[in-house]
Order: C-alpha cells, then sequence, then structure tokens
C-alpha cells in the first residue's frame, strides 16, 4: 500500500520553523517517545482496501493525541491541523501538506478500536515510561468515576409496562435506543445515567497503569481486581472496595491492603479503623486529581461517543494521553534520560 508522502520541507518551512516557537511541551514528548516501537504496533492495523493513499499511520495517531490533549472533536481538530503551526509540526506535516478531515480522523480512531490495538499503544508507551524508572510501585491507587452518557437520559415510558414474570412492575428506568450501552445508577442519592471509568494510578508518580470502562450500574468493586498490577507494594481505595476476600488474596501475594474499613449496623468502626481510614485517605487522595484533570482540562465531562467499545478506545487514549504528558513533566528538558 503505498501512503501519502508528507514532511518533505521547503525553504518556507524553515523560516516559518525558525520564527515560530511552537510548543515546548510537544517538542518534548516528540523527543522522549520512540516513536518507531510506536510505529511497529500501528502495523497490525489492516491496510485500506480502496480509495485515496491513506495517511502515515504514525501521522494519524500523533492527530488522536492531539485530540485528547485539547479536547478537540474530529471537526475541530480537522481545522486545527490546518490552520496551527505547532500541530501540523508535531504530526510531520509541512506547509504544503494537505491535512486530513474529520472523516478520516473518525475511521482511523475506528479502525483502531476494532483492532484493539488502543490498549496495546497504551501498553507501550507505560512500558518506555516503566523503562525510563519513572513507575514508582510504592502502591497502585484505585478509584472510579461515573461519566454521563453522551445522549440524553431517556424518559420514563408513558404507558404502564407489562408486569414482569414474579408478577412486580418493571423499573421505570429504561434504557436509551441511541446508547444501548449505557446504564442508571444512583449515588448519593441522584439518579446517573451512563458509564463508569475505573483507573489504577502509580503513587508518586501519578502514571496510570491500568484502566476499564464499565456501564454506570456496575458496583465498583466488580473490576477492582483488574486494576492491581501485582508489583506493587501496597493498594489504597476507598470503602466501596472493601472485602475480606480481596485482603487476604492480596496479603497472601505480599502486597499490603490500605483497603478503608467499611461499616455496617452490626459492625460499626472502631477507633484504630477510624484512624486507618484516615491514613488511607489521605494517601489515596491523588486518584481524585486524575479525574479532575480528564473532566476539566481533558473535556471529558461526558461521554463523546455512543457504545462501550468506543468510549472504552477513548479512556484508554485519554489515559495514554495524560501519561505521555505527565512523563514530560517528570522528565523536563536537560535531564538526563
Amino acid at each position: 500500500m503505498a501512503y501519502r508522502q508528507v514532511g518533505q520541507a521547503s525553504f518556507a518551512d524553515a523560516l516559518v520553523s525558525r520564527r515560530g516557537k511552537g510548543s515546548s511541551v510537544l517538542r518534548r514528548i516528540c523527543e522522549l517517545v520512540d516513536w518507531a516501537a510506536v510505529e511497529c504496533v500501528l502495523r497490525s492495523l489492516a491496510e485500506p482496501e480502496r480509495g485515496a493513499p491513506p495517511y502515515p499511520r504514525l501521522v494519524m495517531f500523533k492527530a488522536l493525541l492531539l485530540q485528547q490533549w485539547y479536547g478537540l472533536s474530529d471537526p475541530e481538530l480537522e481545522e486545527a491541523l490546518d490552520d496551527r503551526a505547532s500541530f501540523r509540526e508535531f504530526c510531520g506535516f509541512v506547509l504544503g501538506d494537505e491535512t486530513p478531515d474529520h472523516t478520516t480522523i473518525w475511521r482511523f480512531r475506528e479502525a483502531l478500536q476494532q483492532a484493539d490495538l488502543e490498549e496495546r499503544l497504551f501498553g507501550e508507551i507505560l512500558r518506555q515510561i516503566d523503562a525510563r524508572g519513572l513507575v514508582l510501585r510504592r502502591g497502585t491507587l484505585i478509584d472510579a468515576s461515573l461519566i454521563p452518557a453522551a445522549v440524553k437520559p431517556p424518559k420514563p415510558p408513558k404507558d404502564p409496562l407489562p408486569l414482569g414474570p414474579d408478577g412486580r412492575a418493571p423499573s421505570k428506568l429504561v434504557n436509551s435506543e441511541r446508547d444501548a450501552d449505557a446504564r442508571w445508577t444512583k449515588k448519593g442519592g441522584k439518579r446517573y445515567f451512563g458509564y463508569k471509568a475505573h483507573v489504577g494510578v502509580d503513587q508518586g508518580s501519578a502514571i496510570i497503569r491500568r484502566s476499564k470502562l464499565t456501564d454506570a450500574a456496575v458496583n465498583d468493586t466488580v473490576p477492582a481486581d483488574e486494576l492491581i498490577c501485582g508489583d506493587e507494594k501496597a493498594v489504597y481505595a476507598d470503602q466501596a472496595y472493601d472485602k475480606h476476600e480481596r485482603r487476604a488474596l492480596l496479603a497472601a501475594r505480599g502486597i499490603k491492603p490500605r483497603l478503608m474499613f467499611r461499616p455496617n449496623k452490626h459492625h460499626p468502626l472502631t477507633e484504630r479503623q477510624k484512624r486507618f481510614n484516615d491514613a488511607v485517605g489521605r494517601r489515596r487522595a491523588p486518584v481524585e486529581q486524575v479525574f479532575a484533570r480528564l473532566k476539566g482540562v481533558y473535556g471529558w465531562a461526558r461521554a463523546r461517543y455512543l457504545g462501550l467499545a468506543r468510549n472504552q478506545t477513548h479512556l484508554h487514549l485519554l489515559c495514554l494521553a495524560m501519561n505521555l504528558k505527565r512523563w514530560a513533566m517528570l522528565r523536563p528538558t536537560g535531564v538526563a534520560l
């Protein structure tokens, strides 16, 4: 397959490069990453069967990273690639190059999702960060956060629903026809409709090591064991993750179970357990900052796509992009690798 030729600089490009400062963070990321290894992962993508010559896969992947960092829609990314010199430089475009339109961007992201490559790409970047000694393994902070669906919550049906097999009236909290994967849940006395993001974050470095998306109805504790890496010294989590089996399993693996104790009507917390919970709460607090950045800085206040699979791909790309930015902060310009 013949790919488009991009990046053949002219004299005009040299003049623009000398006059513009560009983005220091983007240039730093370009220096840090072994893009050849990333390109090896991207080779698993199927070749387009027909149509115009596609853009190089690495160029398209870099465009998706820009989309995450700046919270852009596909049309907004199309416009920015055509207009912003720092974006063009990061992707490898020069002044005379035609940049991808929003349909091309959408199709490339779909191809990543269908090939399950976004998780492998996340793992490759994490491997490179780990190889620089930045993953500390002192502990893993796990938590979950609700992500409202891209569609409006479906309204209760006007007509009465038929009784179920048990003779009871079914719930009026119906699912959405447009987004069949989103579900209802209740938190703090309020109903939410959508998804739930689960992450495992390296204590001290704030590097995201695990991520998973579920529908909102899934209890926080269900995917918790998938967020535990197995090589950390401790796991920190709030009361939602408190299970005797999990504590025993972690201890058996040599991992300190720093899970906040959960009281019940038969067993209120002792003073010692309260002090333990306070100490764990202070140490697990940085995981909340991850979700604050996802929703605030990265614009993920609600799901952008329809369906669990597309939004899972989006979460992997977001976490990958966050790790790259964190890497650039931990290794500022002038620090030896």
